[in-house]
């Protein structure tokens, strides 16, 4: 579980503080009645409609259902990538709705990684150049180093200096999840991470994906049309017409 700190004074050294580790029983990520009302030419559209869940600290959470569900749409909510038009969304504590673009994107940084399905490399980047970014835009002196680290981790270590077009989309995504990982999210989001590979490269997708969760403990949300890859996770959540079936 996550805990959070509180400073106390010891009774023996009244000046001296002593951080006391408390269980933190607040969801990672709530949701309550939330919505999303897009507008287009053909007028609004209401793509979730009144979404309540929470997701507790180290848990998977797979989300499923038809396509035009709602599915990617609550995952972008989740990350900030898209603001709810109604109700509440908290992460870590913090109120989604009411956080500057700015604030989202530092808490993105600071929190969370994500993973697409189209993988979001930046083309003229090397493999470990793209790693390494977000560990730069947090100022971290070791970026390079942890970058090189995690492309070890998942098998890329002799690809570090190949560019995305020179790799394959196994690659890429592994890339991906590499920069994903870097920075050790609280909170990890996936869109069909999977979605454009074979099978073969999508189940090993799987099992990095799953085992940076057992790494680090982060809590783990995960959009999918395979329900083998559902039923991974601790609890599945079905959409339909943007709501909880």
């Amino acid at each position: 579980m996550v805990s959070e700190s509180i400073l106390i004074a010891s009774a023996n050294t009244p000046t001296t503080l002593l951080k006391v580790k408390l269980p933190m029983t607040s969801p990672v990520i709530h949701l309550s009645d939330a919505r999303l009302t897009l507008s287009g030419n053909a007028g609004s559209v209401d793509i979730l409609r009144g979404i309540s869940l929470n997701v507790q600290s180290g848990e998977t959470l797979g989300l499923i259902g038809p396509s035009g569900s709602g599915k990617s749409s609550l995952l972008m909510v989740m990350g900030g990538l898209e603001k709810a038009t109604g109700g509440e969304v908290s992460v870590l504590g913090h109120n989604l709705t009411t956080l500057s673009e700015d604030a989202l994107a530092r808490l993105r940084r600071d929190h969370m990684g994500v993973v697409f399905q189209s993988f979001h490399l930046i083309p003229t980047m090397t493999a470990l150049e793209n790693v390494a970014t977000p560990l730069e835009l947090a100022n971290d002196p070791q970026a390079f180093e942890k970058a090189a680290a995690e492309l070890e981790s998942v098998g890329l270590g002799a690809r570090m200096d190949h560019y995305p077009a020179q790799m394959s989309g196994g690659e890429q995504q592994r890339v991906a999840l590499a920069r994903a990982a870097a920075p050790r999210p609280e909170i990890l989001l996936a869109d069909e991470p999977t979605g454009n590979l074979d099978g073969t490269n999508g189940a090993a997708i799987m099992d990095l994906l799953f085992g940076l969760r057992d790494r680090f403990g982060s809590t783990l949300v995960l959009v999918t049309h395979d329900a083998t890859l559902a039923a991974r996770c601790d609890r599945t959540l079905r959409l339909v017409d943007g709501k909880i079936a």
